[in-house]
């Protein structure tokens, strides 16, 4: 039982660290900012966080009140959660959009320009 168990917290973790390097690679096809943090990796600009990867391995990325509603539904997505917490304006990305990392590289840059609009921190 225990070598199962070990067995399954490895592949999360790979699987885990396979999202981390197609996070990486989404932001740095973004030159406005950079990717922070070490154990939850996120983007920040202006004192908000809009972008940030759980560890379940999703991402979400933060957009206003409207396009999130908007993008839930053409995404056929739902609200973003971490940490067991609803994150509020953030739009889980679906794996099946992280085929195409440039289109979803707008949608990013986009979270950045939302919280750029917002009354600094």
């Amino acid at each position: 039982m225990i070598k199962i168990l070990s067995s399954i917290a490895l592949q999360k973790e790979a699987m885990w660290e396979e999202k981390l390097k197609i996070y990486d690679q989404l932001v740095a096809k973004c030159h406005r900012f950079k990717r922070k943090g070490k154990t939850v990796p996120y983007t920040s600009a202006n004192g908000y966080m809009f972008s940030l990867l759980n560890k379940n391995g999703e991402i979400g990325i933060r957009f206003s009140k409207e396009v999130q509603e908007k993008y839930i539904k053409e995404f056929n997505s739902s609200i973003y959660r971490s940490h067991n917490a609803v994150m509020k304006g953030y739009v889980l990305i679906p794996d099946d959009m992280l085929h195409d990392l440039d289109n979803v590289a707008n949608y990013l840059n986009e979270g950045y320009d939302y919280v750029m609009d917002l009354e600094p921190k």
